[in-house]
């Protein structure tokens, strides 16, 4: 006792001499060595009672440097793992990070560089401050001033922490009610239902059946084993021995059983005279198991490449549609979408329409609350995006949705479609209103939300409003008329001038001003108040679109304004049309106003034209068609007819059977001289026809059918002379020129009519139709290189020209088509006869879904394009369904299409004269033939 006393004595000396920096560390030691070898404290004695009084100075100061309490009485030190690591052995010396460096071997040198090299890399070791392996001062020497520093910086850390901490708290809190009010507990939703429970009697609560066994099959009877699969080696040596058997008993071993072997060996089919039976496992049913799930796993990684998918990123929303399944769809098409937009969130999480597609998913397939919880999950990553609230609001119930769009509103406080929104989930008519106005104070220049608003309204109300939104949106059109109609006569006159200094380049404020005062009775004013605005809005740089006036006056026509119609017909008819074209176009537009039922527009167009054309026979037959089907004016039509033109043959007897017979209203030239041509009057026809000449000798067509009267009776000079006749008259007709080419070329004479269209080309310059035909004759002779020649220099003459553009198309070699086809997009992006040259040319490629489109196309720009509809009948006819042939065959009837020149060969034939559209689709589609 008293040499350890001398001991403990002595080491606490030497601790009071020497300080250690690891006093902490020692006492742990200490502790440790107590425990190992006995009392660490020294020895009771009397300086104890002292002790409480006056600390000695040695007894608060650190250990010295390796100093280990009872290391006399055979105590061993240690350290931590977080000083070193493991713990060291009780031989190993007992501190040594402040030892002297030694000398380094070879051995420890090619460690430390494989060490070096061994470094991991990964983003997961990597650090910001310190990079990679940790800190870059960690091997240095934890001195006095580190520890004073660490504790300086974790005072601050506390400080800090506490100074925030209740901000924090605060925050916190409010996050954990917001998400128990969106996603409450189980025991919140279930808190009406457990107050039921104490109305439940003792009868109800011994009547609750008892919770059955949940356990599987396998789990419940324990007569099931387990098994263990055989291994494909056993496959292998069972197929060498040559046995021609496929199954094995699996009650047997992997050899024949342990415990019941192969009386002769494996060659042995069924051991113990045993047959196959259902405990028997076929080994060929195996090997083709394992082969379809090899298949599977293939197929699975068939679309990774070197470990990188090939999948493109930027098409996952794109293929959404065909993505997502509908109810009762395949389960993986499922998984796979779910998949597939699970990553897009991830990748890119503030892209509305990932969420947006991500809770339809859910919706379709019927979780409704988790595509809530998703398109929830949305509007906090994508807080700036209506469509993401919108969709939120539609999946969310009742008064769940308003709590929606009111966080919405917070967001997004100028979003018309939000407050429209808003508005429509309420009930009350008040409440509408209330949102309504409440979005006009923060949005009051959306003119949605102001013809919204007035619907709303009482008229007074309404009128009151509109006052307030035309001086908030004043360039809106729809609200300066909506007023107009509100208010009284002289009030209107008001707001529609007004309307006009604020709009000056509108013809609806035009239009409307002109109804306004024919409903009041001022028809004197109504023709003026239109000339004036075709004046004004051609002085503001307006341009007139002929076709959109005539479609105005067609809706003053329904709406009964009749003067304001007519006066708008008078004043837009002829803008923009050629001199020649006159009468052609406006019989056109006649006929499209009585397609549309505009009765009085076309009344107006006739009247128009018989004042322009008061000597043209065909505008009086017309007209006088139109009176008898649609009106009663028709005698006296044909009265003013006979008087306008004398020359007619318009007889008494006429008048008298106006309704029984055709024949007698057909007695003006032309129509007299096809009706006798039709029913095979051939000499009276002739003569009819030389007749109207002597009176009529300007008029192309009847030089027409006096030559192909002649070519019908085989009279080609009779003809040539006709033509040649006619082209002396009237120079500029298309149409006789290539009769009189066609009619050489079918005699044999290319020369002259190789010479007659160079000689037509010469007097009209630029005319597409000509160049077309010359191009064509070469094609017909074979000589295909001259004809490529014309085609290039009528495409220098007229490159805009469609039918020319098309014909090129076809006059390439297969591989060139296409490249030709872009061409001819570009110089004539709508034309009909270039849209239905691609149609055909997908045809010839037999891509059937394209060619279809581009039918589609064509006879949507274009349904007077007889051709076009009898192409895309021919196609459907070898590419569609019965259906999809007779929806062509409807379409067609319905536009009643009247140009084309397949189809003016075909509906013009003499032949074909009483046969319907429908009729004529047919015969045209059997002329074609699809060689090009």
């Amino acid at each position: 006792a008293k040499e350890r006393g001398d001991s403990e004595a002595t080491m606490a000396s030497a601790a009071a001499k020497q300080p250690s920096k690891n006093a902490t560390k020692g006492s742990a030691g200490a502790g440790g060595g107590a425990a190992a070898g006995g009392a660490a404290v020294p020895l009771a004695s009397p300086l104890m009672g002292g002790l409480n009084k006056k600390k000695k100075p040695f007894l608060g100061m650190p250990a010295p440097l390796g100093y280990v309490p009872g290391l006399g009485r055979g105590a061993t030190g240690f350290t931590t793992r977080s000083d070193i690591g493991p713990a060291r052995d009780a031989n190993d010396p007992v501190d040594d990070r402040h030892a002297p460096p030694g000398k380094r071997t070879v051995g420890d040198q090619m460690k430390k560089n494989q060490d070096d090299d061994d470094e991991d890399l990964n983003d997961t070791n990597y650090d910001e401050f310190n990079g990679y392996a940790g800190s870059l001062f960690s091997s240095g020497p934890y001195e006095k001033d580190d520890e004073e520093a660490d504790a300086i910086y974790a005072a601050l850390d506390k400080r800090m922490d506490e100074r925030r901490k209740e901000r924090r708290e605060l925050r916190e809190k409010e996050e954990i009610e917001k998400y128990r009010m969106e996603r409450p507990k189980i025991q919140q939703q279930f808190s009406d239902l457990k107050r039921k429970l104490a109305e439940v009697t003792e009868e109800e609560w011994l009547s609750i059946p008892d919770v059955g066994d949940a356990r599987n099959k396998r789990q419940r009877n324990p007569r099931y084993e387990k098994l263990t699969p055989v291994p494909d080696s056993f496959f292998a040596k069972h197929l060498q021995t040559g046995d021609n058997h496929t199954t094995v008993d699996p009650r047997q071993g992997q050899f024949g059983g342990l415990n019941t072997p192969f009386p002769g060996g494996l060659n042995t089919p069924y051991p113990g005279g045993m047959t196959p039976g259902a405990g028997e496992l076929d080994m060929r049913k195996i090997g083709q198991a394992r082969n379809t799930l090899m298949d599977m796993r293939l197929s699975q990684v068939s679309d990774s490449v070197s470990g990188q998918t090939v999948v493109d990123p930027k098409g996952y929303l794109t293929d959404l549609n065909s993505m997502i399944p509908t109810h009762g769809g395949d389960i993986s098409d499922i998984k796979k979408a779910r998949l597939l937009l699970k990553s897009v969130r991830e990748t890119n999480p503030h892209h509305p329409p990932a969420w947006i597609a991500s809770a339809r998913l859910e919706e379709v397939t019927g979780k409704l609350q988790v595509a809530r919880n998703l398109i929830m999950k949305g509007t906090e990553m994508c807080p700036k995006s209506e469509d993401v609230w919108l969709e939120a609001a539609r999946l969310q119930p009742g008064d769940t949705a308003k709590a929606v769009v009111a966080q919405a509103v917070r967001h997004l406080p100028q979003s018309v479609r939000i407050y429209i929104r808003a508005a429509e989930l309420e009930t009350d008519i008040r409440a509408k209103k209330r949102v309504l106005r409440k979005a006009l104070e923060n949005v009051s220049k959306s003119v949605r939300l102001w013809k919204t608003a007035v619907e709303l309204e009482e008229p007074e109300d309404a009128r009151i409003m509109l006052s307030r939104a035309v001086e908030c949106c004043p360039t809106s059109v729809e609200l300066w008329l909506a007023l107009a109609r509100l208010e009284t006569y002289e009030n209107a006159r008001r707001v529609l001038n007004k309307a006009r200094e604020n709009i000056p380049t509108d013809r609806h404020i035009w239009i409307t001003a002109a109804k306004l005062e024919e409903a009041n009775g001022n028809t004197q004013m109504v023709e003026k108040i239109i000339d004036r605005a075709i004046t004004s809005l051609r002085a503001n740089g307006v341009e007139i679109n002929r076709e959109q006036w005539i479609q105005d006056a067609e809706e003053c026509d329904k709406a009964g304004s009749v003067a304001t119609c007519q006066a708008v017909i008078r004043a837009v008819i002829g803008i923009g049309i050629e001199e020649e074209d006159c009468k052609h176009t406006w019989m056109e537009d006649a006929e499209s106003c009585v397609a549309h039922n505009a009765l009085e527009c076309a009344r107006a167009i006739y009247a128009h034209a018989l004042q322009v054309f008061p000597s043209k026979k065909s505008v009086w037959l017309r007209a006088a068609y139109f009176e008898k089907s649609h009106g009663t004016r028709a005698r006296k039509l044909l009265a003013k007819a006979r008087s306008s033109a004398p020359t007619a043959r318009v007889s008494d007897r006429g008048f008298s059977v106006l309704v029984v017979e055709a024949r007698v209203l057909l007695q003006v030239f032309m129509k007299s001289v096809k009706l006798e041509w039709v029913l095979g009057n051939i000499a009276a026809a002739q003569e009819l026809c030389s007749e109207a000449l002597k009176h009529y000798e300007d008029f192309p067509k009847l030089w027409m059918m006096k030559g192909q009267i002649e070519e019908q009776s085989e009279n080609m000079d009779k003809a040539r002379e006709a033509y040649n006749q006619g082209l002396k008259k009237c120079p500029h007709s298309m149409p006789l020129w290539l009769l009189l080419s066609r009619l050489e070329e079918r005699v044999g004479q290319l020369t002259r009519a190789r010479a007659i269209l160079e000689k037509s080309r010469l007097k009209n310059p630029q005319t597409p139709e000509l160049w077309l035909e010359s191009v064509r004759l070469e094609y017909r002779a074979g000589l295909k290189n001259i004809s490529n020649t014309l085609m290039a220099k009528a495409l220098q003459e007229c490159p805009s020209s469609g039918i020319l553009w098309a014909e090129a198309v076809f006059l390439e070699a297969r591989p060139q088509r296409k490249t030709k086809s872009v061409d001819a997009l570009k110089k004539c992006e709508h034309d009909p006869h270039v849209l239905l040259a691609v149609a055909k040319l997908f045809w010839s490629e037999r891509k059937i879904t394209k060619a279809r489109e581009w039918f589609l196309r064509t006879v949507k720009i274009e349904p007077d394009l007889g051709d076009a509809w009898a192409f895309f009948y021919k196609f459907e006819l070898q590419h569609g369904t019965e259906e999809q042939q007779e929806e062509v065959k409807k379409r067609c009837e319905n536009a009643e299409p009247r140009h084309g020149e397949l189809w003016c060969t075909e509906s013009k034939h003499i032949l074909n004269w009483q046969k319907k559209i429908g009729e004529i689709l047919v015969l045209v589609a059997v002329k074609i033939k699809n060689t090009f």
